[in-house]
């Protein structure tokens, strides 16, 4: 490392990288580098960057862990430089070392070179998304310190018109060898890690930034010789598709062999210090060294190879997959038809036989008519017809069932070679049971359609069934023309005798013929059989897969309870997880979790009923189920979350009925998993502890009568109203004890307060007309919600403020009060005005008239609130006066006491005013807490306890505090004003 502008030497550098493998570090190294002048040259500074950043990459792994300490050693060190030519250089380079050494501190895991596999990225990046993004944006804040400081050098070697082939180019070029080889594997962690966040907004940029730096490096003849720098693709990859990440190929850095390099460097001459019998064994550790790496390089590329056949053997064993299950599918569609055709064959044969009995009935009449030659010519060309029709029949069966063998034969082959398919693809079996709810439901759908089609051979044989009834009527009325033609019996007599010898010949052939059809019909009957046969080893053999099926449809059940029994043992094992301690939960949020689950446990029992009755369909109580399990873990941890808000009493039962409900569960799912106890499984025990859960999450709600949004505006009327009569309450008992101690003077006239409502309400009446539009009062009031509380606690604060000053006055005339109450009451009025004047003003237009009145009776309260103050501290003073003692009749010791006295009741005084105090700083503490409690909680609204105009005194305080200004305590006489 010296001032020339050369670039580094190899061979230095790996004698460096070999000494820090050698001493497990670099503590030679920077021993030696804090003795270099970097404030004083930026060269130096330069190549003490480019060492610092190879040693980090190539050297042992606790380089990287550099303190912190000499990182702003660094820092301030090179800092200092003017920001042109090699201080830009610098300043950017010890940042990127800088960030280079953070992100490793920080992530162990990835070694200074990143030469990481997929397996530990994907263990470092983890399965939460927000510490998968947060990677990612350390490794684009890596990435942007790379190319910003290629950027600066490709950017200076433009503007000084420097050429690579020169020393002084080559100087700044050196470094961005070890930039190309972190941009590599920086690129492919980016690419790895945007698949699971799929934003490139970032990424888009950084692509082709890095893209244009590495073809304009690719370009240059300096680096051609010392690095293969791969090829980016034209565009970035598409995230949004999920085989686009197989696509994907990682760049790949290849360092030529350092032999070949140090055989070029040797054609400058060079001092050679330290010659000694060391090198050449540190020269054989060197080769084999890279003889290891160039190992490693190639094992990785044939894994990289091999990864992608097997990629591509899974993608035809797939597509296999899915032929094999298309020729089942036909296969079965080609029995279907086979198990029709047959069905047509027998009714065929039946309308056989029934011919063949048509044809003996026909036999019987010919006998019976042989006196009719007429009739037994016209019948016996009948029967010649008939029998030629059964013979085209006969033929056409005959072809039928031929046919019908042939496709036996062939679907028996096929079957066979279906077997010997299912015994070679035996080991993808698992796969497809997966399937198997899909193809149950096409087997459903299949056997609708068969349904469908036998309803329509039923609607046939209806119709052949009105045929036959048309061919009987057809009988009947030849029966009648037999009646008719033995009336020709007479005449055909004559010729009867003569064609006796044809009749008997044709009565030969006859039985001759019927002998054979005879032989056909048996054979005929044998093959029927046969089918017959066949037919109920197909039915058998479905029979089979449906009660295979159905030992599916169990063991889908079994799995899901098991997997629903791990998801509440979590969560009762969680009970007892000393981290979930510290948790806490609403018990809004608790009662929202208890209706929930007690909402699965009636689909649970509808889905458990529709099962029990076929044992078929488990699709819903699968479903019920998986909800079931998540909404009861749910409450079971939200219930011992909001138990360490609570009580201890309420706690304890809470707990209780969390363990019993999860005991309760468990049981239940233990009894599912058995087909003995399935039907017996009953979840009321669960449905009545999540029933106690909820009803002491109700009662673990902060006190108070909750409002809906909707009720918002009757509210703020009812406590407009009672406000209104609390004060005039107040006027009237003000009049009566002003009349019974002075009945010359009226009191204080709290007609003030009463205006001030009056114009509040009529102000609040103009800002709902101007500010609901289309919509009601109502919604008006659940729009603005929170401006409607504070409007409600105002009105009911100035209401509360006037009856507690009526009470004290009354306490003070019967002179069991105290005139510091009076004080209080005003301040607490004051304050309240101020706050309904507020609340008021928030939604009020600036040009109100209406507002301006508001604003006018308030400040017509405040002055009679003050003149109560300035009257009560008069009255104070005047007794003040009259009290004085008089001590001219007291001796010396007397007085002494008297002072004495006075002294320690002035330190009583004094003590019971601090705690006073301190009391009043707890009271106010607390109230602050409730309050903003209240304002937080979401579904919690202030309670509408509106007092009754005959009750005023029953009114509770807002929540509402201004801190009053006590003056000390006496006892003074008190006038209104």
């Amino acid at each position: 490392i010296n001032s020339t502008e050369t670039p580094l030497k190899e061979k230095h550098a790996r004698r460096i990288i070999l000494g820090t493998h050698r001493e497990k570090g670099a503590y030679t190294f920077w021993s030696y580098a804090v003795g270099l002048p970097l404030p004083s040259s930026t060269i130096v500074s330069w190549k003490f960057c480019h060492v610092l950043h190879k040693i980090m990459r190539d050297g042992h792994r606790n380089v990287s862990m550099l303190p912190f300490e000499f990182c702003n050693y660094l820092l301030k060190s090179i800092f200092n430089f003017i920001l042109h030519g090699y201080g830009q250089l610098v300043c950017l380079y010890s940042k990127l070392l800088c960030t280079k050494m953070e992100f490793h501190t920080k992530h162990s895991e990835i070694p200074a070179s990143l030469e990481a596999t997929d397996e530990v990225l994907e263990r470092t990046a983890g399965t939460d998304i927000n510490n998968v993004f947060q990677l990612t944006v350390e490794v684009f804040d890596y990435m942007d310190a790379e190319l910003r400081l290629a950027e600066a050098v490709l950017r200076q070697l433009n503007m000084s018109i420097a050429i690579s082939t020169l020393t002084s180019g080559q100087c700044k070029l050196a470094p961005l060898i070890q930039v190309i080889q972190d941009c590599s594997h920086l690129y492919h962690y980016t690419v790895k890690l945007l698949f699971k966040l799929h934003d490139i907004t970032i990424y888009i940029l950084f692509f082709f930034s890095l893209k244009t730096f590495l073809n304009k490096a690719r370009d240059m003849l300096y680096f051609k010789r010392l690095i293969q720098i791969p090829r980016l693709p034209d565009s970035p990859p598409n995230f949004l598709r999920a085989s686009a990440l197989a696509e994907h190929v990682k760049p790949m850095v290849v360092i030529p062999d350092e032999e070949e390099l140090e055989e070029q460097e040797e054609d400058e001459p060079e001092p050679l210090i330290d010659v000694s019998e060391a090198q050449p064994s540190m020269a054989s550790q060197d080769l084999q060294i890279e003889h290891l790496k160039r190992e490693i390089e190639l094992l990785k590329a044939e894994l990289e190879k091999i990864k992608g056949e097997a990629q591509r053997y899974i993608t035809q064993l797939k597509s296999q997959i899915n032929s094999l299950e298309t020729e089942l599918e036909e296969q079965r569609v080609q029995k279907q038809r086979t198990l029709v055709e047959n069905e047509q064959l027998r009714m065929e044969l039946e309308a056989i036989r029934r011919r063949n009995t048509e044809h003996e009935s026909m036999q019987t009449n010919f006998v019976e008519a042989e006196s009719k030659s007429q009739a037994t010519e016209l019948r016996y060309n009948k029967l010649k017809e008939k029998h030629a029709e059964l013979v085209a029949n006969h033929a056409e069966l005959l072809r039928k069932s031929a046919d019908t063998v042939k496709m036996l034969s062939a679907t028996q082959q096929t079957q066979e070679e279906v077997e010997r398919t299912k015994q070679q693809l035996a080991f993808q079996v698992e796969r497809v049971r997966q399937e198997s709810d899909m193809k149950f439901e096409e087997q459903r759908f299949d056997m609708d359609k068969l349904t469908r089609e036998l309803e329509e051979k039923n609607a046939e044989i209806h119709k052949v069934k009105s045929l036959l009834q048309t061919s009987e009527k057809a009988g009947e009325q030849l029966n009648s023309s037999m009646a008719a033609l033995k009336t020709e019996k007479d005449r055909l007599t004559q010729s009867i005798s003569k064609k006796d010898a044809d009749l008997s010949s044709l009565m030969k052939e006859a039985h001759l013929k019927e002998y054979s059809l005879q032989q056909e019909r048996d054979r005929t009957i044998k093959e029927l059989g046969e089918l017959q046969g066949k037919l109920k080893e197909k039915l058998s053999h479905e029979d089979q897969l449906q009660q295979k099926l159905l030992d599916e449809q169990f063991a889908l059940l079994q799995a899901t309870v098991t997997e629903a029994e791990n998801i509440i043992q979590d969560a009762v094992a969680t009970l007892d997880d000393p981290l979930h301690i510290n948790s806490s939960s609403s018990p809004d949020y608790l009662i929202s979790r208890a209706e929930a689950t007690l909402n699965s446990i009636d689909k649970l029992q509808v889905g458990h009923s529709e099962y029990v009755k076929g044992m078929r369909d488990a699709g819903s109580l699968v479903r019920a189920l998986t909800k079931f399990s998540h909404l009861t873990a749910d409450t079971i941890i939200s219930g011992s979350a909001t138990a360490h808000m609570a009580h201890t009493d309420d706690a304890d039962r809470l707990t209780e009925h969390c363990k019993t409900c999860a005991t309760q569960s468990l049981q239940y799912l233990r009894n599912l998993k058995s087909k003995a106890s399935l039907k017996g499984a009953d979840p009321t025990s669960i449905q009545a502890a999540v029933q106690k859960i909820l009803r002491i999450g109700q009662d673990l709600r902060p006190k108070g009568i909750d409002v809906g949004k909707e009720e918002l505006g009757d509210v703020v009327d009812k406590e407009m109203a009672a406000t209104s009569a609390a004060i005039e309450e107040a006027v009237r008992r003000i009049d009566e004890m002003m009349s019974q101690t002075r009945k010359d003077t009226t009191g204080v006239q709290l007609e003030a307060i009463r205006l001030l409502v009056l114009a509040s309400t009529d102000l609040q009446k103009e800002i709902v007309e101007s500010g609901r539009g289309a919509a009601s009062v109502r919604e008006f009031y659940a729009r603005n919600s929170r401006w409607t509380e504070g409007l409600i606690s105002a009105s009911k604060a100035v209401g509360w403020g006037a009856t507690q000053m009526v009470d004290s006055a009354d306490k003070v005339v019967l002179h069991t009060g105290k005139y510091e109450e009076l004080i209080v009451c005003s301040h607490e009025i004051a304050a309240s005005t101020a706050q309904l004047v507020a609340a008021s003003k928030v939604k009020a237009d600036r040009g109100s008239k209406k507002l301006g009145v508001l604003q006018h009776a308030s400040r017509h309260v405040n002055e009679m609130a003050a003149n109560v103050v300035a009257s009560t501290k008069t009255g104070q003073d005047q007794i003040v006066d009259k009290g004085t003692m008089d001590f001219s009749g007291m001796s010396l010791i007397k007085l002494k006491k008297e002072e004495m006295e006075s002294q320690v009741k002035v330190l009583e005084l004094e003590t019971m005013l601090e705690n006073e105090r301190l009391h009043l700083g707890g009271l106010r503490k607390k109230h602050y807490e409730i309050d903003n409690g209240l304002r937080a909680s979401p579904h919690v609204t202030a309670a509408p306890s509106s007092p009754k105009p005959s009750k005023p005194t029953l009114m509770k305080k807002p929540v509402l505090a201004q801190k009053p200004n006590i003056p000390p305590k006496s006892t003074v006489t008190f006038s209104f004003f």
